[in-house]
């Protein structure tokens, strides 16, 4: 349990590991339940090059507030990157956690997010890089394989 209260569900504990042992999945999204008690999965991808989809996915989230008012939302997200050495010695992949929290979000749901990460990560071991998103060039693909590999991306 997240120190909001929010508990992971099952089904994003199967989708991770979907992602991780099986490669079913590029990447999941998860995000609060809409009274803010449990985490679920928003949104999976079968295996193949569909980061433009999931970055826009993460753009265009929308949560709903207490009063029923609708704006852009924070999200979860595990995606599976993949990317060639510059020293050629061949392919890597990361496992990498996105927190994406916009700016322009409300704060409430900004807090209930931060207070609610760490029992996600908690339950999904084995992730290689967190990152930290506010902004669409936070989630720009080089910037994110120039940060999940440490300058070592080809």
């Amino acid at each position: 349990m997240s120190q909001s209260g929010a508990t992971v569900s099952e089904e994003c504990v199967t989708a991770y590991n979907e992602l991780k042992l099986s490669k079913k999945y590029k990447y999941v999204i998860f995000k609060l339940s809409d009274d803010n008690k449990e985490i679920v999965v928003d949104s999976t991808s079968e295996s193949g090059p569909e980061y433009d989809d999931f970055r826009e996915k993460l753009i265009n989230a929308k949560t709903k507030s207490k009063t029923g008012a609708v704006g852009k939302g924070p999200r979860y997200a595990v995606y599976d990157f993949e990317y060639n050495l510059a020293s050629g010695e061949g392919v890597r992949n990361k496992i990498t956690f996105i927190a994406w929290s916009p700016d322009d979000a409300g704060i409430m749901a900004k807090m209930v997010y931060a207070s609610s990460k760490e029992a996600l990560k908690r339950a999904l071991p084995g992730i290689a890089t967190e990152v930290q998103a506010n902004d669409s060039d936070d989630i720009e693909y080089d910037t994110l394989v120039k940060t999940v590999s440490k300058g070592t991306a080809a």
